[in-house]
């Protein structure tokens, strides 16, 4: 009789079976979401640099040349409002410029056709003016409304990324996404777990290994190193697309006081426009107020008031003061007093606040830096490989199998049935 099986032959016995579960559910959640989760991190990988590719692929839009050091003088942003005013599409209005992340950078001007008469009404146009000489660079159809052909191809990339081309529909389709892929992430690091403990042969490849073998290191090797990363970058960007459901379950442990996703300053902070009719006060009054009350960061964005009640919103980054990872600043202006209503620094508030002010720069890897930029690119391209070498893992299992199932055939035939089975 042999002997029977200690308590650890059982126990790793148990486990087996509880991985081949769990495989099971790595690989359907692989097979019926991979493909669209290999999508959505290409183009999420390739985003980490959208600036740098606008950059490059339209350097007649974006880059400036830089004039001698002597001379080298910005001009106000009010004449750098009004050159792009003079040149844009009609029926049009300002709704946010772009401060260059460099000298030799273009300012960007954010346009959207608002009139009902024009047929391009809700199209954006960014407007590129060289801030020395004031010259516009050229005009670009950025946002065509309800259209995704024809733009742009870093705006192409961005809403295939987004929402695969179909709006909101397929916005809520890319966080649905996202979601299944946390589950296939978490449970391939359980199918990953070496029941053994030969942590470093799961963690390394097999040496002159032949094709099979190196495509299953791969897959197993790359799941494991940037899941690290795909974790963090999956949720952040559920969140940022629907977070009003993330909001559920982040509440029941600490307070919210920032509005939303996007912004630390909620959309009621008003204006108080006077009864004669005051003019809003100049773009470059709004600039002058926020760096000399708020001199720490650089000028990244500064938002239009959307109506006679809204303010100015003027967004710095880089602000070391506040964190050297999520340091940014949100300041809101009275559009006709210039007094600053309300400041949002990120990194402070409740609990909550902190975990959301650290979605965006976790997302885009801009909290480490160029290390963290890298990294998430990486994650990105990370994601059609280990589709590609699921599904190559998946076909392998299936052909092997395939004679064992044969050959158990014909053993449960009788010879007759065997032999008309060839």
């Amino acid at each position: 009789m042999p002997p029977a099986p200690n308590a650890s032959a059982r126990r790793l016995t148990k486990l087996k079976s509880r991985r081949k579960r769990w495989l099971a559910v790595h690989l359907y959640l692989g097979l019926s979401a991979g493909l669209l989760l290999a999508v959505v991190g290409l183009t999420g990988g390739i985003l980490v640099f959208y600036l740098e590719m606008q950059e490059i692929l339209n350097p007649e839009l974006s880059v400036v040349s830089l004039p001698a050091l002597e001379q080298r003088h910005l001009r106000s942003l009010d004449d750098i409002v009004a050159a792009a005013e003079s040149a844009k599409p009609p029926g049009s209005y300002f709704f946010k410029v772009y401060y260059p992340r460099k000298a030799d950078i273009a300012y960007k001007f954010l346009y959207f056709v608002r009139q009902q008469n024009p047929p391009g009404k809700g199209d954006g146009y960014y407007i590129f003016v060289d801030p020395y000489t004031t010259r516009v660079q050229g005009l670009q159809l950025w946002h065509p409304k309800d259209q995704y052909w024809g733009r742009p191809l870093v705006s192409f990339i961005m809403q295939l990324h987004w929402c695969l081309l179909l709006g909101k529909t397929g916005g809520t389709i890319v966080a649905i996404l996202g979601a299944f892929s946390i589950l296939s992430v978490l449970t391939g690091l359980i199918v990953w777990w070496p029941l053994t403990g030969k942590f470093r042969q799961a963690l390394t490849f097999k040496a002159n290994a032949g094709p099979v073998r190196f495509n299953f290191d791969l897959h197993k090797t790359a799941g494991f190193y940037f899941s690290i990363a795909l974790l963090p970058v999956l949720f952040s960007g559920i969140y940022m697309t629907l977070p009003e459901r993330v909001d559920v379950l982040v509440k029941p442990f600490s307070t919210m006081t920032r509005p939303n996703a996007y912004s630390g300053i909620p959309e009621t902070i008003d204006s108080a426009p006077s009864a004669d009719g005051q003019a809003a006060i100049s773009l470059s009054r709004v600039e002058e107020i926020a760096q000399k009350n708020y001199p720490g960061g650089r000028l990244w964005m500064l938002n239009a008031p959307k109506d006679r009640t809204d303010v100015f919103r003027v967004m710095k980054r880089d602000v070391d003061e506040l964190s050297r990872f999520v340091g940014y600043r949100e300041i809101a202006v009275d559009q006709y007093s210039g007094e600053i209503l309300q400041v949002y620094d990120s990194g402070t508030g409740s609990n909550a606040d902190v975990f959301y002010d650290w979605q965006w720069p976790l997302h885009s890897g801009h909290a480490f830096g160029w290390p963290g930029r890298i990294l998430v690119l990486l994650s990105g391209l990370a994601c059609p490989v280990l589709f590609v070498t699921g599904v190559i893992r998946w076909l392998h299992k299936r052909r092997a199998k395939q004679p064992l199932k044969s050959n158990s055939q014909n053993k449960s035939q009788p010879p007759q049935a065997a032999e008309s089975s060839y």
